[in-house]
């Protein structure tokens, strides 16, 4: 199969390898000359056999809408657009009406796998119609680890990132675990090593994953993580997730205080505390800190 692919950053440069692995034709454009196969949009269009396939790859948000904007001018009729970026799925329900109204169809790709994904597979949760879907089938095969797991066709346009943005929700609140128990156990003079209990989670606990065991990678490379500053940056899709529970009134609270905590990760004096720390001074004496 013949594939456009827009955006050839971490992901999006593996991906295109992994394609290829697989036998099929994938002809690649990003901004960065030196990845690049085209020259720019219009050539990476006008080298593609109709109809025609363009998976996009680049940040969610304007980035995102500019592609789109760019390719309905030049993609036609019976071609499909993939944006299998972290864009929010109201903003494809947009993509495919403005897409739609040209014959054009769309699919949205929610996917996961990271720096991991060229030799392990990228999990694919994907939303649109089926027979937009089912075209595309022969790439969500190369993509996909090995085995019967790793691909959904999850519904209608926006149910793949929309299920990815839940898998990412839940992501946050699994590490925001690992992190809590790591500090408790580095907190406590009674256990002298912190990373070999991790490692022994590794195998037989309930709690193994490959989270855990890239939390041992981590610790591998630095026992105590003494080079690192305790700052955790969000891209979005854990305030998009909280977001979409009050819209449902469905509870989260792991979900939302692990969002929460990455908050306060980038506080270096935090007012909240200053507040508590006054309260406790008042009503009990309790002392407290001066700002340096």
């Amino acid at each position: 199969m013949q594939l456009g692919l827009i955006g050839l950053g971490k992901m999006g440069g593996n991906m295109r390898e992994r394609i290829r692995r697989a036998g099929h034709t994938v002809i690649g454009y990003d901004r960065n000359p030196d990845l690049s196969d085209a020259a720019s949009l219009a050539d990476l269009v006008e080298r593609l056999d109709a109809p025609r396939t363009v998976w996009v790859m680049v940040p969610a948000g304007a980035a995102t809408q500019s592609v789109v904007d760019e390719l309905s001018g030049l993609l036609q009729a019976g071609d499909t657009v993939v944006d299998g970026g972290n864009s929010r799925w109201t903003d494809d329900e947009k993509h495919a009406a403005e897409l739609g109204a040209k014959g054009i169809g769309f699919v949205d790709a929610g996917v996961s796998g990271g720096v991991w994904g060229l030799e392990n597979g990228y999990a694919l949760m994907v939303g649109g119609d089926k027979e937009h879907v089912d075209r595309l089938k022969p790439i969500f095969d190369a993509l996909k680890p090995e085995g019967p797991y790793g691909y959904v066709h999850a519904g209608k346009v926006g149910a793949g990132h929309f299920s990815k943005m839940v898998h990412n929700g839940i992501e946050y609140a699994m590490m925001q675990a690992y992190a809590e128990g790591w500090e408790l156990l580095e907190a406590v003079d009674s256990v002298t090593d912190v990373r070999e209990v991790f490692r022994s989670w590794q195998e037989g606990t309930v709690i193994r994953s490959w989270l855990l065991d890239l939390a041992v990678n981590a610790l591998d490379e630095d026992e105590h993580l003494d080079k690192l500053r305790g700052y955790a940056q969000d891209s979005g899709e854990g305030r998009w997730t909280v977001e979409a529970a009050i819209d449902n009134a469905v509870p989260l609270p792991a979900i939302t205080a692990s969002l929460f905590a990455r908050f306060a990760s980038r506080q270096e004096d935090s007012p909240q505390m200053k507040m508590v720390a006054a309260l406790r001074n008042q009503f009990g004496g309790h002392a407290v800190e001066s700002a340096k």
